[in-house]
């Protein structure tokens, strides 16, 4: 293998772990479940937002059958879904914070490895794993009904939902050795597609527009220029040069890249559509083996705050031992402000109103952004 080609696989890999957790890379396979409850209808109207004092959450869950795995992700403000192992069968509980009380909304006989909301909240994908090289995609409704079912040949998966036409999912699967393949499912058409694209990472930009990072194979570079792909006529276009890392929302982009030439810090940058700078902010960064560690971060669009993790100063990822700040900051006027020190490099996800977010490898923590208050969803 040349040099050049093992850059590229180490960058790949590196990639692929951040999202493992980030993301939550995963295989699948699942049987529904006779009773498909929904939340009540009472709990939905009352209207009561998240961050509420800690003695109003209802914590911690109490497990009706098996072993804690994960939580998997929001199903609305004060609902989530999460994940529970009994011997080789896995079972995805509802779970109310204002009433304490959990259902069965999805039952596997085989291990369910991780969910994802689509970005409404309208369908649920459930991912399990039959076997090592096997990963199977379920698509729930909100009342936990199974709608679409499909085996995938693979070692791993990600998953991109498409927010600007929910029946359209982005699947990579990856094969032991790390080469991959492009799918694009559609639901409501019940099919894959498979598509032509040069790396595995894909963003949706659009409704049938992708965004993706090109990196150089036989130049390997800590940065690479953003392109975007148009899936249906193929035109490509550069929209940004050297960028470490992005996301992409319904109407912004964000990008990582250098502040300056001596590359102290990394420079958070945010784009409406037309490519018009909205904003930028800059923290000390942390280098690690394949370039810079770019910490978890999580974005509300409805309310224009991004929280990210912080280190305290630029160094090595390695001799790092200061902990992360929980740094908020608002997109429109450029403020910033810390909710909270001394944490983890640990995955985040906002809650829809982005009043609370789920946090830690398996999102086993809950933060209540006003109080500034980390609660442990499950007794350890």
């Amino acid at each position: 293998m040349s040099h050049c080609k093992r850059n590229i696989i180490i960058k790949f890999i590196y990639q692929f772990l951040f999202l493992l957790v980030f993301a939550s890379i995963f295989s699948a396979c699942a049987n529904p479940q006779d009773a498909k409850p929904k939340p009540s209808e009472e709990n939905d109207k009352q209207n009561v937002p998240p961050s509420q004092p800690k003695d109003t959450w209802k914590l911690p869950i109490k497990i009706p059958e098996g072993e804690f795995y994960k939580l998997g992700c929001w199903y609305s403000d004060h609902h989530l879904l999460y994940i529970t192992n009994l011997e080789q069968s896995s079972s995805v509980y509802l779970y109310n914070l204002l009433t304490g009380s959990s259902e069965l909304f999805y039952k596997s006989e085989v291990p369910i490895v991780t969910i994802q909301a689509s970005p409404s909240k309208k369908n649920i994908l459930i991912q399990s794993s039959p076997s090592t090289y096997e990963g199977q995609v379920t698509i729930l409704s909100p009342e936990g009904s199974e709608i679409f079912k499909q085996s995938i040949p693979s070692y791993e998966l990600t998953f991109e939902w498409n927010p600007f036409n929910e029946s359209e999912i982005l699947i990579s699967s990856f094969k032991e050795d790390w080469t991959f393949q492009m799918l694009l499912l559609d639901i409501e058409q019940r099919k894959t597609t498979e598509l032509t694209l040069p790396q595995p990472f894909i963003k949706w930009i659009g409704k049938e527009e992708v965004a993706y990072l090109n990196w150089n194979e036989e130049s390997p570079s800590l940065f690479a220029p953003l392109m975007k792909k148009n899936l249906s006529n193929e035109k490509e276009e550069e929209i940004f040069t050297d960028v470490l890392q992005f996301a992409t929302y319904n109407d912004i982009i964000m990008t990582v890249t250098v502040k300056d030439e001596e590359r102290l810090q990394a420079s958070y940058t945010f784009y409406n559509k037309e490519k018009k700078e909205l904003n930028s902010f800059s923290i000390p960064h942390l280098s690690i083996f394949s370039g810079w560690l770019v910490p978890y971060n999580d974005l509300n669009e409805t309310k224009g705050e991004f929280i990210t993790l912080k280190p305290v100063k630029s160094t090595e990822a390695d001799a790092y031992r200061e902990g992360f700040e929980l740094l908020s900051y608002d997109i429109d006027n450029g403020s910033s402000n810390v909710i909270m020190k001394n944490l983890k490099n640990e995955p985040i996800m906002l809650s829809p109103s982005g009043e609370a977010a789920l946090f830690g490898n398996r999102f086993e923590k809950i933060i209540n952004l006003k109080t500034k208050e980390l609660i442990e969803l499950v007794e350890k």
